[in-house]
């Protein structure tokens, strides 16, 4: 066995679940076994992107093989209603159809296959509305989910006006589906007494409580969810996972059976939102060096027909619009186009990728536009390391403490050979006329904690039982990140126990109440401090019987390697346990946490919303053919503080996974839409992400070296979100590439985001049409 798998904290721990991933004995959601009498179901989905529903036959749909029921809106006894902020978002819908896959109606029937086939059987009447597909347009005509947002400092225009430099323009990203490997999926048992039992895959049990309930009309304590762990969520089980839950909960209760509820994927990607596409607007005033005097942006989101977590997205859209840099004086709107397509949510980052991804363009387009190296007007931007400068200030009034930003992205600039690189692909390309090479270090700030205050709090259960075994419960949920496995280990070691002696319970509303999702990357922040918490009240009711027993200070009792000592005095784990039961000590605790320090106006858009900043930086090689389009990652080094990481190996999976997604983002992930208004790329056919082949052969990763300045659990940075903006790199790398077509590097290169190869071809062709004018 690993010898680290007995370590306590800040050791690389083998995840907590390995060995039942690769025995393939880890339980999943659809893996529990079924209770006698278990019906499944499948969502009846609209065909029209937008209309008017005027009558809908079922017949066939009911007389189908093995058709147990079908149900609709009117047969909701209590709200019909998902939405997790606005309830604009029903269950099923009703009256108006909003979008092409938009749920209608529930069949349960026998078994997974046969609802499956029952549900396209329905024959809709309808009267087809316009349908808006397009976010700029749906902005034109005011058709937005909730009012524009607006954030202003300084004086943006007179700035502008002012400038030796001046750039405008439009640009947009596209979105991204989830694609998690275990698909939206629940499983309802109905109680007695009304009760309801679901097991879910969900980043938020809280909420689906919440949504069960109002679906049913009966009471949160009637309801509870339960997830042991998921295959996967990056958001996008955040809020809609609750249309899932709710809908298996309904034909539960309705017929008062156990009946589950798996997407298929293409039904999954036709439903489920996905990360938020932007639209922007700029006007950018710059000096010789490239700094940034004022800046002007508009950022219209693709919201879809409801508000969802759309404003949420766009506040940390506009938050993490500087990503490194000081802006002294902007203008910032934006703006959350409602359009007949799946209402967008939660993906990892939030809204924050697709704000730093435009000040990164806008950093590459002043490079090129002054004849000047990328990072060199990247560094001239950063925000001052001195706290006590007006330049370590951002935009929304928070300053920017701990900011190591200098000496991480030059320690990657020194130890990856950014110049000698960098010399060596202009010598390529000069003596290349096809294949084109292509390097570019970008850096990465990012705010960790929920842009929305109360949510940053987090409840702990820790039960020690009489063989010095420990089982813990926690508000966090699983999804393969190793949330479990860092909660272990803070248990293990505040206990001074060996980490096999301490188990996860799975994620209960039972257990823990009122809990906050798994996201925004404060998992193990919040729930590792409330499960210390609740471990540290232990270890002192534990402490005080040791030195009653040793006769020995309380100050000078040591837990260590499942023993528990005093000088000459020393008693194991187990035993110290056994006696405090029998003097009637408490062997169980709960644990809370709130962060401390953070507040938000959301009118004024101003306040400290984050209780830190992690930082990154990566360096990203490409070699691009230019006669057909295609490219390949060569190289990428990445440097990522995690603070002092409670366990590198989990941090350092997290970065190249965060890496590789955000890749996938912007240079092959691409959602389509047809004429209709139907998703085109709704299935792994039609829409493709990074595979082990996409991955560089030179794949360096590491962690800085620093201790977070925050005093989070035993000072360490989060890893969830923030590693996936180190993907900026690959994108302006094949930009850099496709601007090496001039011998200059100079000129705007009109390259799109995602990169495909199609995007790239057009960029290339642009470029060369520009130098033979």
């Amino acid at each position: 066995m690993n010898d680290n798998m007995n370590k306590p904290v800040l050791a690389q721990r083998v995840h907590e679940s390995a060995w039942a991933h690769v025995s393939g004995t880890a339980i999943y959601t659809d893996d529990i076994p079924e209770l006698h009498g278990t019906l499944h179901a499948a969502l009846g989905l609209s065909p029209y992107a937008h209309a008017r529903l005027r009558h809908i036959d079922l017949s066939k749909v009911k007389a189908s093989p093995g058709v147990i029921a079908v149900f609709t809106a009117d047969d909701i006894p209590g709200e019909n209603q998902c939405g997790p902020i606005i309830k604009d978002d029903p269950v099923l819908a009703d009256g108006v159809l909003q979008y092409a896959g938009q749920p209608v109606f529930i069949v349960v029937a026998e078994s997974h296959e046969l609802a499956r086939k029952a549900a396209r059987l329905a024959i809709f009447d309808v009267e087809v509305l316009p349908a808006n597909l397009n976010p700029r347009e749906a902005a034109a005509q005011g058709q937005l989910v909730i009012p524009p947002m607006h954030l202003q400092r300084g004086d943006a225009e007179t700035r502008l006006t002012s400038a030796p430099h001046r750039i405008q323009g439009q640009w947009q990203v596209g979105g991204q589906e989830q694609f998690y490997l275990e698909g939206q999926i629940a499983y309802a048992l109905p109680g007695e007494s009304g009760n309801m039992q679901v097991y879910c895959s969900t980043q938020h049990p809280s909420e689906m409580q919440h949504v069960v309930a109002h679906a049913l009309h009966i009471g949160s304590h009637q309801v509870q969810v339960v997830c042991r762990r998921m295959g996967g969520g990056f958001g996008g089980k955040e809020s809609q996972s609750a249309l899932w839950a709710a809908s298996a909960a309904i034909a539960a209760a309705r017929l008062k059976r156990p009946v589950k509820l798996r997407a298929d994927r293409d039904d999954d990607m036709l439903v489920t939102g996905k990360r938020h596409d932007f639209y922007y607007d700029y006007d950018a005033g710059f000096d010789e060096n490239g700094r940034l005097l004022g800046l002007s942006v508009q950022m219209i989101s693709r919201a879809g027909f409801s508000a969802d977590l759309s404003g949420p997205v766009a506040t940390r859209a506009v938050c993490h619009l500087d990503n490194a840099y000081y802006l002294s004086d902007v203008d910032i709107r934006a703006l959350c186009a409602r359009t007949n397509t799946q209402s967008n949510t939660a993906f990892r980052g939030f809204g924050g990728p697709q704000g730093a991804l435009l000040i990164e363009y806008l950093m590459d387009d002043i490079a090129r536009h002054l004849g000047k190296d990328p990072f060199d007007v990247r560094r001239h931007n950063f925000y001052d390391p001195d706290p006590s400068q007006e330049r370590c200030v951002t935009h929304y009034g928070q300053p920017v403490a701990d900011n190591i930003l200098k000496p991480l992205s030059e320690q990657l600039y020194q130890n990856a050979d950014y110049q000698t690189r960098k010399a060596a692909i202009q010598a390529f390309n000069r003596q290349s006329p096809v294949l084109k090479k292509g390097l570019a270090l970008t850096p990465v700030k990012f705010g960790i904690a929920f842009n929305v205050t109360h949510l940053n709090q987090a409840g702990g259960l820790v039960h020690i039982y009489l063989d010095g075994t420990v089982l813990v419960n926690h508000g966090g949920t699983e999804m393969g990140q190793g949330i479990h496995t860092k909660i272990l280990q803070v248990v293990a070691h505040e206990l001074g126990i060996s980490a096999d002696k301490v188990h996860i319970a799975a994620t209960d509303t039972g257990k823990i109440a009122n809990t906050s999702a798994t996201a925004a990357s404060t998992g193990t922040d919040l729930n590792g401090k409330a499960v210390q918490d609740a471990a540290i009240q232990l270890r002192n009711r534990l402490t005080a019987l040791a030195a009653q027993l040793s006769g020995s200070a309380e100050a000078d009792v040591v837990f260590s390697e499942n023993v528990v000592s005093t000088g000459n005095w020393m008693m194991p784990f187990s035993e110290l346990v056994q006696k405090a039961y029998l003097q009637r000590i408490q062997l169980w605790s709960d644990g809370f946490y709130a962060t401390p320090g953070i507040h938000w106006n959301s009118a004024k858009m101003q306040g400290s919303p984050f209780q830190y900043f992690a930082y990154g930086a990566a360096l990203s090689e490409v070699i691009v053919d230019t006669l057909t389009g295609e490219w390949k990652l060569l190289a990428a080094d990445l440097l990522y503080d995690a603070g002092q990481s409670l366990n590198p190996a989990i941090d350092q999976g997290q970065v190249e996974g965060g890496f590789i997604q955000g890749m996938g983002w912007l240079t092959m992930e691409e959602l389509v839409w047809n004429q209709d208004g139907k998703l085109s790329t709704h299935a792994p056919s039609t829409y493709k992400i990074p595979a082990v082949s996409d991955c560089p052969a030179r794949f360096n990763t590491h962690l800085f070296n620093n201790i977070n300045a925050a005093e989070t659990i035993h000072r360490s940075k989060a890893v969830g979100e923030p590693p996936l903006l180190l993907a900026f790199s690959v994108f302006f790398a094949i930009r850099d590439a496709i601007a090496g077509i001039n011998p200059g590097y100079r000129g705007n290169v009109p390259l799109s985001a995602p990169a495909t190869p199609e995007a790239i071809l057009n960029a290339v062709q642009t470029m060369q049409s520009t130098l033979t004018q």
